[in-house]
């Protein structure tokens, strides 16, 4: 190996969402992952749904409406003008 190329490789922990911890060698610090060997359908035999279906919603609640774009109205402010039209 050339000196002074490689990047520097070290013993990293990798946390997944369902608690477990591996420690490993890495060049990365500190790493996160969804599902691992513990939690994942294919290891465990047990079928889980993972909520992928909602990234663009979550994104619409974090950061609001994109420019140009129109925020639909909830059903209480609907509810409000309906009531409002009808007095």
């Amino acid at each position: 190996m050339k000196p002074g190329i490689h990047p520097e490789y070290s013993k990293t922990t990798i946390t997944c969402a369902c608690g477990a911890v591996y420690n490993v060698g890495s060049t990365k610090k500190n790493i996160r992952v969804e599902i691992c060997s513990k939690c994942h359908p294919f290891f465990t035999g047990v079928q889980k749904i993972v909520d992928t279906a909602g990234r663009v919603e979550k994104f619409r609640r974090k950061y609001g409406y994109l420019e140009g774009e129109d925020a639909p109205e909830s059903e209480a402010q609907a509810a409000e003008a309906d009531q409002a039209e009808a007095h």
